[in-house]
């Protein structure tokens, strides 16, 4: 049986909390602005959906893997939001060409493949909801469709937000950083919790 409700308020609580798709989201919107910010929410977009598909393909396979692989991604995802919270902490508004390119597509994108919150997102969602009860393609990839689209409005509310409160981001640059930084910060320490 589909557990509807407790999977949607799964999805839901996991796209709109911080992790690092979130938090960059809005410091790139409340620097560059929203429009300019897009192409790094787009880039989410498109490796959220790319590894939503990987979840999808091999979760059967890594249950079995995770006792092994789980200790080294989770490292090395701490470590990268780690470096995330040192990016935002040090960041200046005046400076363009560093956010040009760490607002980019291929950013937003290649994110997606070190962030753990989405990968164990991805491969709890299919595992624990998905996969019991659904095994056809079609629904499959309706599900893939249904995740990454859940997280793009997330990462897109965290940009508003970071976009209309610009004025504000900007008067309040260092206090607001340091908040990022230590969500994520939150994020990484977080990992090594028990659940």
């Amino acid at each position: 049986m589909f557990h509807f409700y407790s999977f949607l308020s799964y999805i839901f609580i996991t796209a709109y909390t911080p992790g690092p798709n979130n938090i960059m989201s809005m410091s790139h919107a409340s620097r560059l602005g929203f429009r300019k910010s897009f192409p790094f929410n787009l880039g989410i977009l498109f490796g959220f959906t790319m590894v939503m598909a990987l979840c999808t393909l091999f979760s059967a396979g890594l249950y079995a893997l995770i006792p092994k692989i789980k200790p080294v991604m989770l490292a090395l995802g701490a470590g990268y939001m780690l470096y995330l919270a040192w990016k935002i902490w040090k960041s200046d508004p005046d400076i363009q060409m560093e956010d040009k390119k760490s607002s980019s597509f291929l950013s937003g994108c290649l994110l997606q493949f070190v962030n753990p919150k989405i990968i164990i997102y991805g491969i709890t969602a299919m595992s624990s909801y998905i996969l019991p009860v659904f095994q056809a393609p079609l629904a499959l990839l309706g599900f893939i469709l249904v995740l990454s689209l859940m997280g793009f409005s997330g990462t897109i509310c965290w940009a508003l937000f970071g976009s209309v409160f610009a004025k504000v981001f900007k008067a309040h640059r260092k206090l607001l950083n340091g908040i990022m930084a230590i969500l994520l910060i939150y994020c990484a320490v977080s990992l090594f919790l028990p659940v």
